[in-house]
C-alpha cells in the first residue's frame, strides 16, 4: 500500500484582507492542516492594479504592523515582500516548499486578470490553489436582474441583496497558527518601503485620528454602535459626525463585511434599533459600487455613461487646482472640508459631495482630477468607491445624481452648519480680514456649467 504524501505547507497570500478573524483563505489553510505561511505582496509592477495613494500607503504601513504582532502572539509571522505578485509567489513557493496557495478574491480587472493567469499557471505546475469571498456580502456575478445583466440603479439591487439568503457567519480567529516552514523565510523591512512620510511628516493628523488594524477596526465598531447609531438618522450634519468611520477598515479587511453585518444584527442599543437598516443599507451601496466596478472596468478614467464623453471641461488652471486642493477657495463649507481631508485622511460625506460638486460644476474641473486627489489623500480610496462616487456627484456615474442637481455650499452650510461649528474647526480665520474671497461667483457658475450640459446633451443627441 502506497504511503500516502504528507501535507506541504499552505502560502496564505494577503491583499485587502489584513486580518486574522473572518479570513476563509486562512480558515481553509489551517483546516486542511500541515504549516501555514502568511506573506504580504506589496506590487507596483503587475499591469493593470492601480498603485496606492500616499495616505494609502500610509494607512497601509500600519495596518500591516500590527498584522505582523497579531501574528506573531500566535506563533506565526508575517512575510513580507515587494514586486510583481506573480514572481514573488512562485519564488516563495520554491523557498517554503509550499503546495497550495490560497487567496480571498479581488475585483477590479486588472486584480481579477492577474489572479486567473497565477491560478491558472500554479495549477498546470501542480501547486493547488483556491480562492475564497471574503469582502463582499454578494459577489458582483451573485446578483443579476431578471435579464441576467448588472444592476444599474442601486434600490433594485438594493432590494435584491436583501432577498437573497442571509450572509454566511464570520469565521473566528484562530488560537495558534503552525508555521514551521516561515521560520526562515527571508522578509523584507516593512520601513524600508518608505511608506512612512518623513520629509516633510505630513501624518501626524492620521496618527491623532486613527488606530489602523483589526483590533483598531473593532473597537471603532463597537464604539459606533455604542455612541453613534442612535443618531445615524442626523448623519448629514458634519460637526456632530454620528457615521461610523469603518470605511478604512473595510478597505483595507481589517474588519469584513460579515462581521459588521451579524453585528448590528445582533444586539444593539435599544434606541439604535431603528437605523440598523439605514446603516446596512450604506454597506450594501458599497456593495453596488462594487457591481459598477466588475462591470465597467475603467470607471477611474472613463464615464460611465458615454455621453458625458461630449462634456466640454476647463482646461484647468493649476492656481485654481491647488486653491480647491488646499482649501483656499473662499468658500468656507469647501475650504473646512479639504482641510479636513488633508488633516485625517477622510473627509465627511455629505461634505464630499459638497466639494465634489464645486469642483465638477462650479469649477469645470474634469471629475478625474478630484478622484485622482482623493485617491492619494484618502485614506479609505479603493477602486470602486473612490471612482464611483465621483462619477454620481458628476452626473455620470451609475444611477447617479443629476447633473443639474449642483450642490451650493452657502445652503448647505446653512442647513447643515447652521451654527457653523465644522467650519470654525477646520477653517479657525474665517470670517476674518486673513479670509480670501470666493475664487468663483457661485450662480453665475451654476448657470455656466447648465449651460454646458445643455450642450453636451445636443451633442450627444439626447436634447
Amino acid at each position: 500500500m502506497a504511503e500516502e504524501k504528507p501535507i506541504g505547507p499552505t502560502l496564505v497570500w494577503l491583499r485587502d484582507d489584513l486580518r486574522l478573524s473572518d479570513n476563509p483563505a486562512l480558515h481553509h489553510a489551517l483546516e486542511r492542516g500541515g504549516d501555514v505561511v502568511v506573506a504580504f505582496v506589496h506590487d507596483e509592477e503587475t499591469p493593470g492594479i492601480r498603485p496606492l495613494g500616499a495616505a494609502s500607503k500610509w494607512w497601509l504601513h500600519q495596518s500591516l504592523s500590527r498584522l505582523a504582532g497579531d501574528l506573531e502572539s500566535r506563533g506565526s509571522r508575517l512575510i513580507l515582500r515587494r514586486g510583481a505578485a506573480a514572481e514573488v509567489i512562485a519564488s516563495l513557493i520554491d523557498e517554503s516548499g509550499a503546495d497550495a496557495v490560497v487567496w480571498n478574491r479581488r475585483y477590479a480587472k486588472g486584480a481579477r486578470d492577474a489572479d486567473a493567469a497565477l491560478k491558472k499557471a500554479l495549477t498546470e505546475s501542480g501547486i493547488e490553489v483556491h480562492s475564497f469571498q471574503a469582502n463582499l456580502l454578494f459577489e458582483p456575478w451573485t446578483i443579476q436582474t431578471g435579464q441576467g445583466t448588472p444592476f444599474k440603479v442601486f434600490t433594485p439591487f438594493y432590494r435584491a441583496c436583501l432577498a437573497q439568503p442571509e450572509p454566511r457567519h464570520p469565521f473566528p480567529a484562530p488560537e495558534t497558527i503552525p508555521s514551521g516552514a516561515a521560520a526562515e523565510l527571508p522578509s523584507d523591512d516593512l520601513a524600508s518601503w518608505g511608506f512612512e512620510p518623513t520629509r516633510p511628516d505630513w501624518a501626524g493628523g492620521l496618527r491623532e485620528r486613527w488606530q489602523p488594524g483589526e483590533a483598531g477596526a473593532h473597537e471603532r465598531l463597537e464604539a459606533f454602535i455604542r455612541d453613534d447609531l442612535g443618531d445615524y438618522g442626523d448623519r448629514d450634519f458634519p460637526a456632530d459626525d454620528t457615521t461610523s468611520h469603518l470605511s478604512p477598515y473595510l478597505r483595507f479587511g481589517e474588519i469584513s463585511p460579515f462581521q459588521v453585518w451579524h453585528r448590528l444584527r445582533g444586539r444593539v442599543p435599544s434606541s439604535a434599533q431603528g437605523q440598523v437598516g439605514g446603516f446596512l443599507r450604506e454597506v450594501v451601496w458599497r456593495e453596488f459600487n462594487n457591481v459598477v466596478l466588475y462591470s465597467t472596468p475603467d470607471l477611474a478614467t472613463q464615464n460611465y455613461r458615454p455621453e458625458f464623453d461630449e462634456f466640454d471641461w476647463n482646461e484647468p488652471d493649476p492656481a485654481v487646482l491647488e486653491a480647491w486642493q488646499q482649501g483656499r477657495t473662499g468658500v468656507p463649507l469647501v475650504d473646512a472640508g479639504m482641510r479636513e481631508l488633508w488633516k485625517t485622511g477622510v473627509m465627511h460625506n455629505r461634505v464630499r459631495m459638497v466639494v465634489a460638486s464645486f469642483l465638477i460644476k462650479n469649477l469645470l474641473i474634469d471629475w478625474r482630477l478630484g478622484e485622482q486627489w482623493f485617491w492619494d489623500t484618502l485614506v479609505d480610496a479603493d477602486d470602486a468607491n473612490n471612482p464611483a462616487n465621483w462619477q454620481w456627484v458628476a452626473g455620470s456615474g451609475a444611477d447617479a445624481a443629476p447633473f443639474f442637481r449642483v450642490f451650493n455650499p452657502e445652503l448647505q452650510a446653512s442647513k447643515f452648519d447652521k451654527h457653523g461649528e465644522y467650519v470654525r474647526q477646520w477653517v479657525p480665520e474665517y470670517g476674518t480680514d486673513a479670509y480670501p474671497d470666493p475664487i468663483v461667483d457661485l450662480k453665475e457658475t451654476r448657470r455656466r456649467a447648465l449651460d454646458r450640459y445643455d450642450t453636451m446633451r445636443r451633442k450627444a443627441g439626447l436634447a
